[in-house]
């Protein structure tokens, strides 16, 4: 299809290693170049950068990177004349105030800012807490001031976004259903596989359903599989660690018959959009959440997965499903037909071309 719209996509991750970039924006680009828009990627950090600020320590080295990255991403912008519109997700650069998105204004480039968490809470990373206090959360308002649109992952950022514009559409993030495709379930005689995917930085998650887990270990039986979390250990339970890899992500998340997503209510929590859960889901996993913030929209409690709030209730829901095929079998089947009616990229990419060519022809503001 001939190209009708030409869209600079600044994000912070090299392409293909960040979940909420490569679901917010990566995944769609496929279906967005068959309506006519065609996307170019600026990350703030290459490969070898992002791997280097996700180590501990490097002080010295990780200052020059980010100032070095912050000095091409401000060029980048000041050179972007080629393009209709800038997609800028949560945030142009690692530190500083909104000098980009200021550029990009001054330059008359419209720009959607788009976010899948509460950006504007001073969050510090587990792996780089000095570099945190660099990142001015404050400018998150000004992003989205600025912005011609913006888009929201949930309700509960929509709701602050709109404090600070005008044009605020709730954009969830989505699940290519193509390649997050289900395959047959193992032999209800095999030893059941409840499993969980992240990060280093939110691993931490998993130490609200360690007692369910410990308990339930003495009296049945299953296998942990924990992908990206580095090496956890629970006593009494087998636990398999896998690092995160985007090549065998979809692969190492079928060996799965349960899958959890355990977070606190709280504000930096309410700002999540569900991803864990989408992701078991479209596989036809059932999951079982904490319903904080969009967990409860996402996962109907006895339809498509469970809630549990406390450990008696991760204790209970668990049971519930490690003993019962049949009722991992039929919520999981309702959680796949969730995601393709509610949650596709398929289904979404469309809306999101459309929003895209009213963000070039200047409509929103």
């Amino acid at each position: 299809m001939t190209t009708e719209l030409r869209v600079l996509a600044i994000v912070p991750a090299p392409l293909d290693t960040s979940p909420g970039q490569r679901f917010r924006i990566e995944q769609w680009d496929s279906h967005l170049r068959k309506e006519g828009i065609e996307i170019t990627y600026a990350p703030f950090l290459a490969g070898g950068q992002a791997r280097l600020l996700a180590a501990r320590g490097h002080m010295m080295a990780k200052a020059w990177t980010l100032v070095t990255c912050l000095g091409r991403r401000l060029l980048g912008v000041i050179r972007s004349g080629a393009f209709d519109a800038a997609y800028v997700f949560r945030e142009t650069a690692h530190l500083g105030p909104a000098l980009a998105e200021r550029v990009l204004v001054r330059k008359h480039l419209p720009f959607v800012f788009d976010f899948d968490d509460a950006v504007w809470i001073d969050y510090r990373s587990p792996a780089n807490p000095f570099f945190s206090r660099l990142r001015f959360p404050g400018k998150t308002v000004t992003a989205c001031r600025l912005a011609s649109q913006v888009w929201a992952g949930n309700l509960f950022l929509r709701e602050w976004a709109a404090r600070h514009n005008g044009s605020v559409e709730i954009v969830p993030t989505t699940i290519d259903t193509e390649k997050y495709s289900p395959v047959p379930r193992r032999p209800p005689s095999s030893n059941p596989v409840v499993g969980w995917t992240g990060s280093f930085s939110t691993v931490r998650y998993l130490d609200l359903v360690r007692p369910a887990l410990e308990r339930l270990r003495s009296r049945l039986s299953f296998r942990l599989v924990v992908v990206g979390g580095g090496d956890v250990r629970i006593p009494g339970v087998e636990v398999e660690n896998r690092p995160w890899c985007a090549s065998s992500e979809v692969t190492d998340l079928r060996d799965l018959d349960i899958g959890i997503m355990p977070l606190p209510d709280s504000d930096w929590e309410r700002g999540k959009c569900g991803l864990k859960a989408l992701q078991y889901m479209a596989l036809a996993i059932p999951p079982v959440v904490s319903p904080v913030g969009v967990n409860r929209e996402v996962v109907s409690h006895g339809r498509d997965g469970l809630h549990a709030r406390t450990p008696e209730e991760w204790e209970h829901a668990l049971a519930t499903l490690l003993q019962s095929p049949q009722a991992r079998a039929q919520l999981g089947d309702a959680a796949r037909a969730t995601v393709e009616r509610s949650y596709s990229a398929q289904v979404h990419a469309p809306r999101v071309a459309a929003l895209m060519r009213r963000l070039a022809g200047g409509v929103g503001r």
